[in-house]
């Protein structure tokens, strides 16, 4: 029930109301009107709120306070990646909103901080990624009627206009091994590579894992009868310390996965085995039994390794096999894709194989690859016929 009344030369208005959730009593008053209409069309508009459920008391809580709320509570519900990346994306907007009171955030004020930002230059990735996670705070903090719209709701991440040079320079390039690299550089690492190098790139090479997911395999997922590898973890150590690893689920659902391996590299994961259990033999108590496949050997021997070593470890190979292809331990996924494709597979399978959550993030890489392919094969074709027509 609204009251308005007259004090001096001004008006004000009295609202009463129930609380729908608490059934306690509440009141809120307001002065200063120079009209009685001015006065009651607020209070009405108030009465309104209330019927509707909509009303959001007045807070102090500033955006800052209300993120580091929000921050524990999305620590308890995603894995540390995740809440990793939000921390660092929201430094963003703690920095842009400062002490701003959170229900003092407009839309405009919002979207003025995305084209703030696409002025200083980041990347649409980065912007992508900072306003996923503004969406997700003012989200939350509209569950919790601290405010009565999102200011994120219809903000748009500002978009380049690039030149037709800056599409041609920008163009991705999907970098693997060609057939005849791969083998060059399976044998040098047998021969010249460190401990566990050549298991390491030939299970790379031949099953498209990534090198998280290579990592954290342990014994138990590899079914010798079958010939097959399971892959339900990737192995996560952003701060490179040995003992502070952590084995998270992949990266999407499709990601959890059985591949069936060829005969070849599954002897050698038996000859890998064998040395394993030699290896735990002679170190005994000094070996930190967890059951990875490939464990280190030496230095904390039994933990997994970093990714970090293993691109250095392919750094060394490359060198050795006179290979100056820039490629990455990752771009044997591509290398096995090229593989795949050159051999016939659909896909689909190409897609399951992968463990890619989207058919899209395939066809994206398999357009590359055979648009490589048709390069190729028109070069070849032109080197072939060379000086015919002169």
């Amino acid at each position: 029930m609204a009251y308005i009344r007259k004090r001096g030369n001004k008006w004000s208005y009295q609202v009463e109301w129930f609380d729908s959730i608490t059934g306690k009593r509440k009141t809120k008053s307001k002065g200063g009107f120079n009209r009685k209409t001015d006065a009651r069309i607020e209070a009405e508009e108030l009465e309104r709120e209330v019927r509707e459920d909509s009303y959001v008391e007045e807070n102090n809580i500033t955006l800052n306070e209300f993120a580091d709320k929000w921050l524990n509570f999305y620590a308890k519900n995603s894995k540390i990646s995740s809440h990793r990346g939000r921390t660092k994306e929201l430094k963003h907007l703690r920095r842009y909103f400062s002490k701003m009171k959170l229900s003092d955030v407009t839309r405009k004020h919002y979207q003025a901080f995305l084209d703030d930002l696409h002025e200083k230059g980041y990347a649409h990735n980065t912007l992508d990624g900072i306003h996923t996670t503004g969406r997700m705070l003012f989200k939350k903090a509209l569950e919790y009627n601290l405010i009565k719209t999102n200011p994120s709701e219809f903000a748009k991440i500002p978009k380049k206009i690039e030149t037709v040079e800056e599409i041609e320079q920008n163009e991705e390039v999907i970098k693997f091994l060609e057939k005849n690299e791969l083998i060059t550089f399976l044998k040098t690492a047998k021969i010249q590579g460190l401990d566990r190098d050549f298991i390491m790139f030939l299970t790379l090479a031949y099953s498209g894992l990534r090198v998280g997911e290579m990592l954290a395999l342990k014994w138990p997922d590899v079914n010798f009868d079958n010939e097959t590898i399971r892959i339900t973890k990737t192995c996560y150590n952003p701060n490179n310390n040995t003992k502070d690893y952590q084995l998270l689920t992949p990266k999407t659902k499709g990601s959890i996965r059985t591949i069936k391996m060829d005969k070849q590299v599954m002897s050698e994961f038996k000859k890998h085995l064998t040395h394993q259990n030699e290896i735990k033999m002679s170190l005994g108590d000094h070996y930190n039994d967890f059951g990875f496949v490939f464990a280190k050997e030496i230095n904390n021997p039994g933990y997994p390794d970093f990714i970090k070593t293993i691109e250095n470890r392919m750094k060394r190979l490359l060198k050795l096999s006179g290979l100056e292809k820039k490629v990455t331990p990752h771009s044997f996924r591509h290398t096995h894709t090229s593989l795949l494709i050159e051999a016939g597979v659909g896909t689909k399978e190409i897609q399951q194989r992968l463990g890619h959550g989207d058919i899209n993030t395939t066809m994206n890489i398999y357009a590359h690859i055979t648009k490589n392919m048709e390069q190729k094969a028109s070069d070849k074709f032109n080197q072939l016929m060379k000086g015919l027509l002169d």
